[in-house]
């Protein structure tokens, strides 16, 4: 099903997410981590702070602590590849999946407001 929106109507919708997420949920998540969140929810893994601060165009450093933020809310964890040592894997968590479950019923909601 396509939805339409004119650029005022998407920006009313994302509005309405975002207040809605600030309201009822503690993690206040910048863009680039959301962006780094949803990358490893949504592709298939393997996901390496390498891998991620290519897809995303930055620094592994800036991978880093985007990922140090969101370990420390259980939302991803992190191992040392056994076959190279070198990589770090992220790894998707329990706690991560239903944050973003929850983050699409929201989204699901708010656009069925904004369509009525």
């Amino acid at each position: 099903m396509a939805v339409e929106l004119s650029a005022t109507e998407a920006l009313g919708l994302w509005h309405g997410v975002v207040l809605e997420q600030v309201r009822h949920d503690k993690r206040d998540l910048t863009l680039r981590q959301m962006a780094i969140l949803l990358h490893i929810y949504l592709m298939p893994p393997p996901h390496t702070v390498r891998g991620l601060a290519a897809t995303l165009s930055v620094t592994k450093p800036v991978v880093t602590r985007a990922l140090d933020t969101m370990g420390a809310m259980g939302l991803v964890d992190r191992m040392r590849d056994e076959r190279d040592r070198r990589n770090v894997v992220i790894k998707r968590t329990v706690a991560g999946a239903l944050y973003l479950e929850k983050l699409g019923d929201l989204i699901i909601d708010q656009g069925r407001r904004h369509s009525m």
